[in-house]
């Protein structure tokens, strides 16, 4: 005798992928949950697929177009831009930002794929979307974060040597990172000379490496980058700053004001602010760390003794000079926040750089005497 099949027909399988609408994503390392959601907000159809592109495309290829949302991770970029070009809807949430999604009792990876599903549904504006940057942008950053890793690994071995001579009585010479090597072991002990020589002569190979990183970068800046140059304009900006900037910005008109930009790096104040109570809080840190990394370097450049004289140099020692606690710190980061906003507005307008416009400005607006 024919059991009964209590399952859904195969029509009726492809009546229901015909009408689905809204696609919940989680994506895993090696496996990534997806929960299929019709029109009416039904959900039609749970399962995983290996997160590999082969899969993914063999997955959603053959379905017609779909919106699909997807948790921001170390996947989401190549998997966004594979889902695009098979004619769907893309939209990469960014749960930490979701309390619904990361502050869940019930939290696994199906719930979070039929959560995703259902806020796309509804408004995608709840998901606080965030926008991947190109393919070939991703390139070229990635020379640039590694050269960071570069230098952040050379920093270490430098700490490493200085430490270990320390704990015998004995001191390393003064100097910068890219001046560390062999030679500068001169006046140690012979047998401490022996011990840190694997170490110095790694951080000369850093070294050298860095600098082949420098000429890389500048070359792409020059020939792919030309914008480049209206940032670099401003003091304390050269290529690996300006070229970091546009990069992880990689579209300038995305932002309606270039205020945004501030808030973009988490460089604004966060707010928690109930009746007449308004506390003074830290900034959000949100946003592209190392891009937020460099403005802070760039603000200490601009405000170092060695800083030309300009109005956001005047503006930050202004701030730096009303004292208190962390006063300093608060006019580093104040002033790589306006840093920001000045190379977006730079590149948007492309103005030449006046570094006392409103300093002249206010002086001729005085009487005279």
């Amino acid at each position: 005798m024919k059991k009964n099949n209590t399952g859904k027909s195969q029509e009726g399988r492809g009546k229901a992928r015909q009408a689905c609408f809204t696609i919940g994503m989680d994506l895993g390392d090696k496996t990534s949950r997806y929960c299929e959601l019709d029109d009416q907000g039904e959900v039609v159809r749970e399962g995983g697929v290996l997160t590999t592109k082969k899969a993914m495309a063999q997955k959603f290829g053959a379905m017609s177009r779909c919106r699909i949302a997807l948790e921001v991770g170390t996947h989401s970029p190549w998997v966004s831009r594979l889902l695009k070009s098979l004619g769907h809807e893309v939209i990469v949430a960014n749960a930490r930002q979701v309390k619904l999604i990361s502050a869940s009792s019930r939290k696994d990876d199906r719930l979070d794929a039929q959560t995703l599903a259902r806020l796309a549904r509804v408004d995608p504006r709840l998901l606080r979307p965030i926008q991947h940057r190109s393919e070939k942008a991703q390139e070229h950053l990635m020379v640039i974060r590694v050269r960071a890793a570069l230098v952040e690994t050379r920093t270490s071995l430098v700490n490493t040597a200085r430490g270990l001579a320390k704990s015998i009585g004995e001191r390393l010479p003064k100097c910068d990172a890219d001046q560390m090597g062999v030679e500068r072991m001169g006046s140690l002990p012979a047998q401490l000379q022996q011990v840190l020589q694997p170490l110095l002569e790694e951080v000369e190979s850093l070294t050298k490496k860095i600098k082949e990183s420098d000429v890389e970068i500048e070359q792409i800046a020059r020939t792919e980058y030309p914008e480049t140059a209206l940032l670099k304009q401003v003091n304390g900006v050269g290529t690996l700053i300006a070229l970091t900037f546009v990069l992880t910005i990689e579209d300038r008109d995305r932002f309606q004001k270039s205020r945004d930009v501030g808030c973009y790096v988490g460089l604004r104040p966060k707010r928690s602010e109930s009746g007449q109570s308004q506390p003074q809080l830290r900034i959000t840190k949100e946003g592209d760390i190392y891009l937020r990394k460099m403005l802070v370097q760039g603000a200490h450049c601009i405000l170092g003794h060695r800083g030309p004289d300009t109005d956001l140099k005047r503006w930050g020692l202004k701030l730096a000079s009303r004292g208190g606690k962390n006063a300093k710190k608060r006019a580093i980061v104040a002033v790589a926040r306006k840093l920001g906003i000045l190379l977006h507005r730079l590149w948007v307008t492309g103005e030449v750089y006046e570094p006392l416009r409103k300093s002249l400005a206010q002086a001729s607006r005085r009487p005279a005497a």
